[in-house]
């Protein structure tokens, strides 16, 4: 069996993006209903030939960085420097404590990367010191004076270079070390100086950097072509039992009454788990948390939702909105409905905007109206490559 080669990201987020406009820095901006580096690692952290994800961030990032990779398994982020360039030989050092093979240098600003890139750009180097992909200049090219066409250039033979730049780590580590004194725009100058064979392979034009905020608005665009919506429903009730409190979307209302279950018996989070596994079509809750399994007795039923929203990153997909009704004659549920919305938002990291809490009754009739326990029901909207 041939050894599977040891093959390492290094994406890079440091910088501030301003030419993005007023807010937080572009790569922890939503895109589509995730931030930019989310979803930049994760195409990585799901292609089969990398072996490792490792991020430069600025510390000043690192409350930000911290919240929008919560449930990814990575290493410790590694502290950039001032430029790019100095970010980039950061954490090239940070990885020489064991290096790699090959590394992968990747802008975090291309969130829009496709696997197939990564994969030539891998491949490329078994013939090349490095490799990246690239864009072929289709347009004439001018240069200006003073907003004045000075001359119009030959295209012929000229590219835009993208990322990720992929080398054989030692060479590009002696590469990056020796040009510390002087400045370059991107890794694959540093090894044409330092005399390495770079070869480039065919780009996407999808793999463009967020830059400015119209860029923020095409790359939605290209997304919505990408993925395709999907929705699904879910509904649970339970009983109520002796007890001075219920659960409803993650959030302790006191009541006269408990639910009852194998779990926390919080109807509303089941009824949304269940939605959400519904349009996965991952089977319910049940299969996924049998109640014969006394490792969820008593569980809090926000991991069964948790889990439900790592299910849909795992595929690609986001959340784009949920909407949850719970029907009850009491507790009243108004009093409480924000707080509801922003712990549902809260686990699935979703912007509250995203997030509908409601609730009704049934006018006295049937068993809720009774007051024999509460039924919930949702919908998730989800979009999925």
């Amino acid at each position: 069996m041939e050894r599977r080669r040891s093959c390492v990201a290094l994406i890079v987020a440091a910088g501030h993006g301003v030419r993005a406009g007023e807010g937080l820095p572009k790569q922890y901006r939503d895109l589509a209903g995730k931030p930019v580096l989310r979803r930049t690692i994760e195409v990585f952290t799901r292609h089969p030939k990398i072996t490792a994800v490792h991020v430069v961030i600025s510390p000043e990032h690192r409350k930000l960085y911290d919240k929008i990779v919560e449930g990814l398994s990575l290493p410790d982020p590694i502290s950039g420097g001032a430029t790019r360039q100095e970010s980039v030989l950061a954490g090239l050092t940070a990885l020489s404590a064991v290096p790699p093979e090959f590394v992968l240098i990747h802008d975090a600003a291309r969130a829009l990367i496709e696997a197939t890139t990564i994969s030539d750009v891998i491949e490329a180097l078994a013939h090349a010191d490095g490799a990246l992909p690239v864009l072929t200049v289709t347009d004439t090219l001018k240069r200006l004076h003073d907003s004045h066409v000075e001359l119009t250039l030959p295209r012929d033979g000229l590219a835009f270079a993208q990322t990720p730049q992929a080398f054989h780590f030692q060479k590009i580590m002696s590469a990056h070390t020796a040009a510390r004194d002087r400045t370059f725009t991107d890794d694959a100058s540093i090894a044409e100086v330092a005399g390495m064979f770079v070869r480039a392979v065919p780009g996407n034009r999808s793999n463009f950097k967020l830059t400015t905020a119209e860029d923020f608005v095409f790359a939605e665009q290209l997304l919505a072509t990408r993925l395709s919506s999907r929705i699904g429903q879910g509904f649970d009730v339970h009983k109520f039992g002796p007890g001075d409190h219920v659960w409803l979307c993650g959030v302790k209302v006191p009541h006269t009454q408990t639910l009852v279950g194998h779990s926390d018996a919080d109807v509303a989070l089941h009824a949304l788990t269940d939605a959400i596994l519904g349009a996965l079509a991952a089977g319910d809750i049940g299969q996924h948390f049998p109640p014969s399994d006394p490792k969820w007795k008593g569980a809090p039923s926000h991991l069964f939702l948790k889990r439900a929203s790592e299910l849909v990153n795992s595929k690609g997909g986001t959340i784009e909105h949920v909407d949850v009704t719970i029907i009850c004659e009491g507790p009243k549920v108004s009093p409480y409905r924000d707080a509801m919305a922003q712990r549902v938002a809260e686990i699935l990291k979703l912007d509250t905007a995203r997030v509908s809490v409601k609730a009704t009754t049934t006018e006295g009739l049937g068993f809720t109206g009774r007051k024999e326990g509460i039924a919930a029901q949702a919908i998730a909207t989800v979009r999925l490559p």
